[in-house]
């Protein structure tokens, strides 16, 4: 559902989120234990938040899942990370994803960052 006043970025982790409510209706216990699977993935340790936002941008890019760019470049704001240090992550992805990689890089994932850098609520 599409809702006049979000942005796109918005609506793309919207949709993201009924889905996963809708999942986990039906699969309570497998949406649970993924739930804390991955809270404890992206919990600091000897790598901070920010880097592991940081990987897990770069590995949606490669694996081509728009909704995991988008989540997780958000991912990247909410830890910190620069304009910068989100285009080096795109880089190290493209290295790996080649020009269908670096087409999502120069695309969704900035057009992303933009979105959630200049439409603060």
């Amino acid at each position: 559902m599409h809702e006049q006043n979000m942005t796109w970025t918005q609506n793309y982790l919207h949709d993201f989120k009924e889905g996963m409510g809708a999942f986990t209706e039906h699969m309570p216990e497998v949406a649970h234990k993924f739930n804390e699977f991955t809270e404890e993935c992206f919990k600091a340790g000897e790598i901070s938040e920010k880097d592991k936002q940081l990987m897990a941008l770069g590995i949606s890019i490669v694996a081509q899942d728009e909704y995991c760019m988008i989540y997780h470049t958000k991912g990247c704001v909410d830890q910190g990370a620069t304009e910068k240090e989100i285009l080096e992550a795109c880089g190290v992805a493209t290295a790996f994803g080649g020009g269908a990689a670096l087409s999502q890089a120069v695309t969704l994932v900035q057009d992303a960052y933009t979105d959630l850098t200049t439409n603060i609520n």
